[in-house]
């Protein structure tokens, strides 16, 4: 299925189209399923995670299913292009990726718990590529949004690697940015939730079957 593909490739900066100053259309005031805005401000005590891990469709249907998440948002990350549209990033020459922002409250589930979920949902050594879904915007990301989310993240990289190795699979190939370095656009309008409008939609989510040794330990231990 794969032979006749060029592999894909990142633009650089240089090479990414230019995008636009602001959006082409008007994101959803309310989560379909949760019923809070998609957009911030967001109250006081909650904190923001970004991840992309495929297909956005059915990895933010992952993160709402999850207690404690607040709402959840799907977008455009990790490139250059300026509110870039579906189109766009599809094209490969925005640098972007699919990813979820995962609005959570900490006193519910831990960041570690929502990083064990993100590396249990997909396969994160597959490169520019999830399954059958191929090209730059379905590769694995972690955008982080203060040092102890990177350091949480990194952390938890290594020790997924560690499991993943010892179960005969490749090198992770996630990303872990800074989100303040690669800006969040949100998507159109009927991405939002699209699994909740469309529950018979497609979903190209799948791990791998190894469990993540992360958001395991009890309480205080």
């Amino acid at each position: 299925m794969f032979l006749n593909r060029r592999t894909p490739e990142l633009p650089t900066p240089e090479q990414a189209l230019r995008g636009r100053p602001v959006p082409e259309f008007t994101v959803p005031s309310r989560h379909t399923v949760l019923g809070n805005p998609l957009v911030g401000p967001y109250p006081e005590g909650l904190e923001v995670a970004d991840f992309a891990l495929g297909c956005f469709w059915g990895a933010e249907r992952k993160f709402w299913q999850t207690e404690g998440v607040w709402t959840t948002l799907v977008g455009y990350q990790g490139g250059y292009t300026e509110n870039p549209t579906y189109e766009e990033t599809c094209s490969g020459l925005t640098g972007h990726t699919e990813a979820v922002r995962v609005v959570f409250d900490p006193s519910v589930v831990t960041y570690e718990e929502l990083l064990k979920l993100f590396w249990e949902s997909h396969d994160p050594t597959q490169g520019f590529r999830q399954g059958n879904d191929v090209g730059t915007q379905y590769r694995s990301a972690i955008h982080t949004h203060s040092p102890a989310q990177a350091a949480a993240a990194e952390a938890s990289r290594e020790a997924y690697q560690k499991v993943l190795t010892a179960s005969g699979h490749r090198e992770i190939t996630t990303e872990i940015l800074p989100a303040q370095d690669r800006p969040f656009w949100p998507a159109e309008a009927y991405h939002q939730q699209y699994l909740d409008k469309n529950p018979g939609g497609y979903c190209g989510i799948g791990g791998t079957g190894v469990s993540c040794p992360i958001g395991v330990a009890p309480a205080g231990g």
